[in-house]
């Protein structure tokens, strides 16, 4: 990925806390949008999901070690499935970020 390409994608990272940790989710593109929220939304908004902070396998589990991971895509989707709590507090921040990217197009589209 280019470097430009980097920082639109950093432009539209959302960070979301839920239950202690922080999730780095990507904002949805409309495209990105029509593709990935129309059929199974849920695997949707984990697929915009791009980095955690203060995860650990002992957060993950009950075992496993208190250190900080590295995120893992994967093992992030396969957690988030078995944890609504913190699903939920994502999926609704997704939607929240679409929802007022689209009203400042409008806004600007205005002036």
């Amino acid at each position: 990925m280019s470097a430009l390409s980097e920082k639109l994608r950093k432009a539209r990272t959302l960070r979301v806390e839920a239950g202690g940790f922080t999730f780095l989710v990507l904002r949805p593109t409309p495209l990105e949008r029509e593709e990935k929220l129309r059929g199974n939304v849920a695997r949707g908004i984990l697929s915009l999901i791009t980095g955690w902070e203060d995860v650990t396998e002992l957060s993950m589990f009950g075992g496993g070690t208190p250190h900080p991971l590295p995120f893992d895509a994967d093992a992030c989707a396969e957690w988030l499935t078995d944890r609504p709590d913190l699903f939920n507090v994502i999926a609704k921040a997704v939607v929240d970020g679409f929802e007022a990217y689209l009203l400042a197009q409008e806004e600007a589209l205005k002036n």
